[in-house]
């Protein structure tokens, strides 16, 4: 396998956590003028830390089963994302 196509496989186990932590920012945006308050952090930051959090549970879950693409790796993404999106709109309140 070349240069580029481990380049290639590298961006694709990361794209979930991104796609998953850019879902969230947008989301939050809308919900924020209904439900939540508005976050002090820029909507890059926010992205910033969801896809990085994300990132580290993608590592957690090829670490503990071996393998990528698990369905509960994918669920746990989805849950500390969106508990972290939560958190950083200041969630707890109210």
């Amino acid at each position: 396998m070349g240069p580029l196509d481990q380049l290639i496989h590298v961006l694709n186990f990361f794209a979930p956590a991104l796609g998953v932590a850019f879902f969230c920012v947008v989301f939050a945006q809308f919900a924020a003028r209904r439900w939540l308050p508005e976050s002090r952090l820029g909507w890059l930051r926010q992205l910033m830390v969801g896809a990085v959090l994300g990132s580290l549970v993608l590592i957690a879950g090829l670490v503990v089963w071996g393998v990528d693409g698990k369905m509960a790796t994918y669920g746990v993404l989805v849950l500390v994302c969106a508990s972290a999106q939560w958190v950083m709109c200041r969630g707890w309140y109210e």
